[in-house]
């Protein structure tokens, strides 16, 4: 028989000291974290514990920018500095010649004032509709109940003194708080509000898309065909902004106009659909038979193409349950009628 094993007795070290074995085998240092690199350059600098910190450079000063401020600022500066030398001489020379100029002086600071305040209300109006459409997007992806009433909620104050919307309007009201699914609840807003400014920005898309092939075939010159063009699509521009409610000044038509581009860009361009093939064919029938006749078809159909991207930066709601339009739907009179020519 065996003897049972005794117990024995362990010394267990505190925490400030080392095992002996670890005390002999040399620790690795510990390693530095990976630093990854992203756009821009960055710097290493090492903190007080050792640790590598990325650390992005200072950026460069926008010299245009600071370039064009101080350009302004001292056209400024001479302008006032004219004028008030101007009112200066004109009292000088005869009091009632001053007084004249300081009350036209007024005049145009008023008129300065409602240019501004216009322009303003327009970009102002630009950013509310495309805070709508972004919170319409956020809702649909979240599936946020109270996201999707209150953009319906502010979309029916954004169209309140329109009479053409007052029956959608209270058909929304009707259904109040009624519980419905964020779908349903912005399809409801888009087919009561916004069904109706579509179908009048596709005909004015498809009147604009007509009259520039038109003028385009008929035209002697390219270059008139590149002034109406040009200005067929701002024409076409603001129309499609004021349907939907904005009111863009200068400053607002020129961000609608860089949105509508960009818009552009990123959908295709002169991309047409499956259904538009044999129209395309048409078209190059027709461009066999009379090339400005292909040429105005053609300007019509950029034209189109602009006037969509345009519908789709100034609608304040994505398409929930409407079909976004195609060309065939604003320009498919024009194709038929080339083929007719052809």
């Amino acid at each position: 028989m065996t003897n049972p094993q005794r117990p024995r007795a362990f010394r267990i070290p505190s925490a400030d000291q080392t095992p002996p074995e670890a005390a002999t085998a040399e620790a690795p240092p510990p390693p530095r974290p990976e630093v990854r690199f992203v756009d821009e350059p960055y710097e290493i600098v090492d903190a007080a514990d050792g640790v590598a910190v990325p650390v992005a450079p200072k950026r460069r000063a926008p010299w245009l920018s600071i370039l064009f401020s101080a350009l302004g600022g001292l056209v400024t500066i001479a302008v006032g500095l004219s004028i008030e030398r101007l009112i200066t001489d004109l009292f000088a020379t005869a009091p009632w010649l001053g007084f004249v100029a300081l009350a036209l002086l007024g005049i145009a600071a008023v008129a300065l004032t409602a240019l501004v305040a216009r322009e303003a209300l327009g970009v102002w109006r630009e950013r509310k509709i495309e805070a709508l459409r972004e919170r319409a997007l956020a809702a649909l992806s979240t599936r946020d109940h109270t996201a999707a009433q209150g953009v319906v909620q502010e979309l029916r104050g954004f169209y309140t003194g329109r009479p053409a919307l007052a029956a959608g309007i209270r058909r929304l009201d009707a259904v109040g708080d009624a519980i419905l699914d964020v779908d349903d609840r912005l399809a409801l807003a888009e087919g009561e509000l916004l069904s109706p400014l579509d179908r009048q920005a596709k005909a004015a898309i498809a009147q604009a898309a007509s009259q520039v092939s038109a003028v385009t075939a008929l035209s002697p010159r390219a270059i008139v065909d590149v002034a109406f063009v040009v200005f067929s699509a701002a024409r076409l521009l603001r129309r499609i902004a004021a349907i939907y409610g904005g009111r863009p000044g200068l400053l607002g038509f020129l961000r609608l106009a860089r949105a509508a581009l960009a818009h552009l860009t990123v959908t295709g361009g002169m991309a047409v659909g499956e259904g538009m093939l044999h129209q395309v064919l048409g078209l190059g029938l027709a461009a066999r038979v009379s090339a400005k006749l292909g040429e105005g078809v053609l300007n019509g159909l950029m034209t189109a193409r602009f006037g969509l991207a345009a519908l789709a930066v100034c609608r304040p709601l994505p398409f929930v349950r409407v079909s976004p339009p195609t060309v065939n739907d604003v320009a498919g009179q024009l194709f038929r009628s080339s083929e007719d020519r052809a």
